[in-house]
């Protein structure tokens, strides 16, 4: 009997516990200057941040289609693992399918600006954050992993890493999917854009050793021959980075999977940078 009292008031505390330390997840109303709007994100506070502490933060896109609310609806762990990283993580809505471009034929999207500038200003104004590159890395998935890199590589003096899973790193053999022509024009007339927004062409933009990179795709993913193209073209580059073939498709099981890999890599990135 007393075993059992004591294993009771132990199982309270441990729920009381479990109660108290847990994530806050906020949907924040951001303002775009560039594009005049109101744009959502999801922010995920890890369970320590009422201690007044500073944090780094994860910036991570989804994919063509979907929305700010994408990640956390279907990978409820982000939760656990902002407490489990100490990590503040950001998810902005990508526009469905605005391939987080500043579209050369419509001015009205701006994404590029918005994820890289105007979110960034937004968060480290009105959370705790670390507020130079040392403390941010970007990560998404299809669409999101393409516009991780391209982002990063354009913007190494915001981000010190950068990861992408499932990414549509090279989007020249998709000319007629996912309305990459609105943002782009027709490849037919602009192949040299094209060619010059797109990820895998873009490695000489990279400072060698500036931006830590983790990359994954699944083996039986449709853009596994365009990461394995990334592959080769950083190692020609001599551009260190870890690359991750796992079995999977271009599914949510194979992305869930994926993020706690990723947000380790960034973690010990943040560790290394005095963080």
């Amino acid at each position: 009997m007393i075993k059992f009292k004591h294993s009771f008031l132990g199982f309270l505390f441990t729920l009381c516990c479990f109660q108290v330390q847990a994530a806050t997840v906020d949907t924040a109303l951001t303002y775009s200057a560039s594009m005049k709007k109101n744009i959502k994100a999801v922010v995920v506070l890890p369970d320590s941040y009422t201690q007044g502490k500073t944090y780094p933060v994860t910036y991570i896109l989804h994919g063509a289609g979907g929305n700010y609310a994408n990640w956390i609806n279907s990978v409820p762990a982000l939760k656990t693992y902002a407490d489990q990283y100490q990590m503040i993580l950001v998810c902005p809505d990508g526009n469905v399918t605005s391939w987080y471009y500043d579209s050369p034929e419509d001015p009205t999207w701006k994404y590029e600006t918005y994820v890289s500038s105007e979110l960034v200003q937004y968060v480290d104004k009105n959370y705790r954050t670390v507020k130079d590159r040392r403390g941010r890395a970007i990560t998404g998935l299809s669409m999101g992993g393409h516009g991780a890199l391209y982002l990063s590589f354009r913007h190494q003096d915001v981000y010190s890493a950068a990861g992408s899973m499932s990414g549509g790193v090279d989007i020249t053999p998709f000319p007629n999917n996912w309305n990459i022509a609105k943002r782009l024009g027709t490849y037919a007339k602009n192949p040299e854009v094209w060619k010059q927004n797109t990820v895998v062409n873009m490695v000489h933009l990279l400072t060698p050793n500036s931006l830590a990179l983790t990359i994954d795709c699944g083996k039986s993913d449709f853009f596994y021959n365009v990461n394995m193209k990334l592959h080769d073209e950083l190692l020609y580059n001599n551009i260190d980075h870890d690359f991750t073939i796992r079995p999977g498709a271009h599914t949510w099981e194979y992305w869930a999977n994926s993020i706690p890999y990723q947000l380790l890599f960034f973690s010990k990135v943040f560790q290394k940078n005095g963080l």
